[in-house]
């Protein structure tokens, strides 16, 4: 069954262009390096405050993402932009 991870984190607005522009690298470090990853989609909720939801093929195979953390320049590079955690959550696709 399909995972969805929600995580709401905060970016100063003058970094939102920079966080836009290392995106694609974040993806393609997702997609080289991490099974189970199906897709994510970004939404920018107010000036500084983002939702990344992140399709999973299942539970597991996220918990091993977390495992590996920001191990890939891509997902450095994206993660290293974020200032602050607002929430984060899980839950399967119905």
């Amino acid at each position: 069954m399909t995972m969805v991870e929600l995580t709401r984190f905060r970016v100063s607005p003058g970094h939102a262009d920079a966080l836009l522009a290392a995106r694609p690298g974040m993806i393609a470090d997702f997609r080289a390096d991490r099974a189970g990853f199906l897709g994510a989609r970004l939404v920018r909720m107010s000036p500084d405050e983002w939702l990344d939801i992140v399709d999973w093929r299942s539970g597991a195979d996220f918990a091993r993402s977390r495992e590996k953390g920001a191990n890939l320049p891509g997902i450095r590079a994206f993660f290293d932009l974020i200032d602050e955690l607002v929430s984060a959550e899980e839950g399967t696709l119905a």
